[in-house]
């Protein structure tokens, strides 16, 4: 005998199979939404700092641009109170941004040298093609070769593109 005041285990027997299916299958749905709707709102929040970011950065690169002719004639004429001329110490200020640039140009040379083709990529894409270049196409059945000429036939009629058989080899 069942408890009258038990109404979840008397309304989840009643259901059917299919509606119980359905019903899993609408919740599942519904997860799967509420999922992409969370990582769509997280998505929009780092990619908007992201920016507020890249933004702080060009900025603060721009200021560095406009800061480094001041500097430079701040260090010429540093050195010319030491006591050098003027021209020298404006060549050793060049001279020291060229040596500066040498030196960058080394760096990167040398980061160059260590990038590699992505082997690992590149093996399982050999991979692949090799197995795809082994398929044979599936063979369809006679049936539907006969309703494939029908289809065409009507498709020709009606300026639609027809069914088209793709092979791998």
């Amino acid at each position: 005998m069942s408890d009258p005041g038990n109404t979840t285990a008397a309304a989840g027997t009643d259901r059917s199979l299919g509606q119980l299916v359905a019903s899993a299958t609408a919740e599942m749905s519904a997860l799967v939404h509420d999922e992409i709707a969370l990582a769509k709102a997280e998505l929009r929040e780092d990619v908007r700092r992201g920016a507020i970011g890249g933004i702080s950065l060009g900025i603060a690169g721009v200021f560095a641009l406009f800061a480094l002719p001041v500097l430079s004639f701040a260090a010429a004429y540093g050195i010319h109170n030491l006591g050098l001329a003027l021209a020298w110490s404006f060549l050793i200020v060049g001279a020291a941004y060229l040596v500066l640039a040498a030196v960058l140009v080394l760096v990167a040379v040398n980061k160059f040298k260590k990038v590699k083709p992505p082997e690992r990529s590149i093996a399982s894409a050999k991979e692949t093609a090799s197995v795809l270049q082994s398929v044979k196409p599936h063979p369809r059945p006679a049936s539907q070769a006969i309703l494939d000429k029908g289809t065409t036939q009507h498709k020709a009629v009606t300026d639609q593109p027809g069914p088209v058989a793709r092979s791998s080899v």
